[in-house]
């Protein structure tokens, strides 16, 4: 899914939702999506939950997601474990 395709239906304003991602014409957050789906929940579980959504713009959800790690405009910091070392 290009980019292009992507803000079709996934957009991020500072008025909106505190300028986290949310899709086009909703406040719905795209990280709610993504931990539906992350829960185990399927694209037509989410429909139903949010019957303003379509199996695409769902699509570009994780589309948006695994570009933003591509990017590498945003990362996860792990804590710091009692003196243990950790690799990342």
């Amino acid at each position: 899914m290009t980019q292009a395709h992507i803000n079709n239906y996934i957009t991020a304003d500072p008025q909106v939702a505190h300028g986290k991602p949310v899709f086009k014409g909703t406040r719905i957050m795209l990280y709610l999506i993504l931990e539906m789906l992350a829960a185990g929940e399927t694209i037509n579980d989410v429909i139903k939950a949010y019957p303003q959504l379509t199996k695409e713009a769902v699509e570009a959800a994780l589309a948006f997601a695994a570009n933003t790690l591509q990017v590498g405009d945003r990362y996860i910091e792990f804590p710091k474990l009692h003196g243990l070392k950790t690799a990342y």
